[in-house]
């Protein structure tokens, strides 16, 4: 069977029965009419684990292209599912297209980002998506989801709920603002003496660069948990037990870093077999010596263990746990 494990960036040794790569919308279709029914559809693989061999094909999607429209305050950017995130932004700061800038570096397709509405530094996603084309799996329906029907919420989307699952992204349209305004609030960032979107870009490189490790070198899927949103009253007694935490104020209440949680317990640097708790950012685990599914979900459950029965918080992973079954919850 062929190996999976160049199509995840944690790199466990996985096999599957087939894995199909598509380039077009009409070769997802033509795919999806034969598997929808088992496939697990994938980009680059950056925030999911395949934790053992599974038993049904993985359906990889390659397809790209991207096409802009201007509009009066403005301008559209429709971008397809299996573009790189990356290049994806760098392509608009080079186009003079700004808002993007903050989510640089981070890894994972174009496809992906509503799905897990990934953010960093200050902005989500979710701020700069107009629409989502997605495709019904099990119909093959193709239709578009308005920005408010992607249910967005803190690495959530619909596409991540039971009612969603079966919808498939296709395409992305983004809508980046004429009136362009910094977003350099972030710690990190509010040194910057002239925050222009090409400052921030560079910045937020810089800063990932340092802090995370590089999937290349240490196979890891970048955050492995949420950080955790508390209630105002457990934020304030735990101030007061063990000193100063950021917070920052949530609708539901106050977000606070799950690095800081695991750090404070002494997880920092920690191994279990091949699979450590990364020694420069705890909220990373990484495959760093030959690593096996087992090994990570042991170190991932005593760490989420721990930090529920020292803190009463109850940590959600953020990647997902891909096994023989589906999802594999901790």
């Amino acid at each position: 069977m062929p190996s999976l494990t160049p199509f995840h960036t944690f790199g466990l040794s996985a096999e599957c029965p087939q894995i199909i790569t598509v380039t077009s919308i009409h070769q997802l279709k033509t795919v999806l009419a034969k598997h929808a029914d088992n496939a697990i559809l994938l980009g680059e693989g950056s925030n999911c684990i395949f934790i053992e061999d599974i038993n049904v094909p993985v359906i990889v999607i390659q397809t790209k292209g991207i096409e802009h429209e201007r509009v009066s305050d403005g301008i559209i950017v429709r971008a397809q599912a299996g573009e790189n995130w990356h290049q994806f932004v760098t392509h608009c700061l080079h186009h003079g297209w700004h808002g993007l800038e903050n989510l640089a570096l981070i890894p994972g397709t174009v496809g992906a980002a509503p799905i897990q509405n990934i953010g960093a530094y200050g902005v989500e996603v979710a701020q700069f998506i107009h629409q989502v084309h997605v495709l019904d799996r099990f119909t093959l329906e193709a239709f578009v989801l308005e920005a408010k029907a992607c249910e967005f919420g803190y690495r959530e989307s619909v596409f991540k709920q039971v009612h969603g699952r079966h919808l498939v992204v296709t395409q992305v349209d983004f809508h980046l603002p004429s009136e362009w305004a910094p977003n350099a609030q972030y710690a990190e960032l509010r040194a910057l003496s002239s925050p222009s979107a090409d400052a921030i870009y560079h910045e937020v490189i810089k800063i990932r660069t340092r802090k995370l490790p590089d999937p290349n070198v240490d196979g890891n899927a970048g955050s492995f948990f949420k950080n955790p949103v508390i209630s105002e009253a457990l934020f304030t007694r735990l101030q007061q037990e063990y000193g100063l935490i950021a917070g920052f104020k949530q609708q539901d209440g106050i977000k606070i870093p799950a690095a800081w949680l695991i750090d404070k317990l002494g997880f920092k640097g920690k191994a279990t077999g091949g699979i450590r708790c990364h020694p420069n950012q705890p909220l990373v685990l990484s495959n760093f010596q030959h690593g096996t599914g087992s090994e990570l979900l042991m170190l991932a459950r005593e760490i989420k263990q721990a930090v529920e029965k020292e803190f009463s918080i109850v940590l959600e992973n953020e990647v997902r746990l891909i096994g023989k079954e589906g999802l594999i919850a901790l």
